[in-house]
């Protein structure tokens, strides 16, 4: 049984939902995409996503016509596999195609890229072999790209994965919810204070840069919430 959070952007409210492996994912049409699909080889009972990431999978499925094999969808920074600002992380994103004909798999990858339904589809080039498109939210903090910029008040799977991190490293947010509520904030100041960055309380830029760089791909630890 997993632990399902889901940032509904039509509400600015996070939700949670207990699923098996077999049952679909939340806001999921016609069982097209399963829990166990979306955590793929992630070891998390703790899983996170966004309302219009599932509506976003719907569509391009609908588009599609037909099963579309998921190779990878959902990590935790802690489990690595994947770039430090990895959209995976934020559930996100979906690399999909691994086992089509690449004749499939690029009539897949031009349907994503010209349906207009996803912030961000990889070129061939970079992804022979599988078809990558995510729908990530919000301005990058960094201008090279990544996560947008957070504080007190925010909400979504981009708050998931800073709690993540915050609580690997020892730095208690009060739980694991995607809310930046006051024990975030106290969490991250003294992060901050500890690295040397300025401490503001907020997640910009450089506290992104420097979370993920210390927990993505170091294992959990025993301040990592699992469940």
């Amino acid at each position: 049984m997993a632990r399902i959070l889901v940032y509904n952007n039509d509400t600015n409210r996070m939700e949670t939902y207990y699923r098996g492996l077999t049952e679909a994912m939340p806001y999921v049409a016609n069982r097209t995409l399963t829990v166990r699909e979306f955590r793929g080889s992630s070891g998390s009972n703790v899983l996170w996503t966004e309302k219009r990431v599932m509506q976003a999978w719907n569509s391009q499925r609908y588009l599609y016509g037909g099963p579309i094999d998921v190779g990878f969808a959902f990590k935790r920074p802690y489990e690595g596999g994947h770039g430090t600002q990895s959209q995976h992380y934020a559930g996100t994103a979906f690399d999909v195609g691994q086992r089509m004909t690449n004749s499939n798999r690029n009539g897949l990858r031009n349907l994503a890229q010209t349906s207009g339904i996803w912030t961000y589809v990889e070129p061939a080039n970079l992804t022979p072999t599988w078809v990558h498109f995510d729908k990530r939210r919000g301005t990058p903090a960094c201008s090279t790209g990544g996560y947008p910029l957070i504080r007190q008040g925010s909400r979504g799977a981009y708050v998931c994965i800073a709690q993540d991190n915050l609580n690997t490293l020892g730095y208690t947010t009060g739980g694991l919810d995607g809310v930046f509520g006051a024990q975030t904030y106290r969490a991250v100041l003294a992060y901050q204070k500890s690295v040397g960055l300025s401490a503001d309380g907020i997640i910009g830029c450089d506290t992104w840069r420097s979370l993920q760089e210390s927990v993505v791909g170091t294992g959990k630890t025993s301040t990592t919430i699992n469940s």
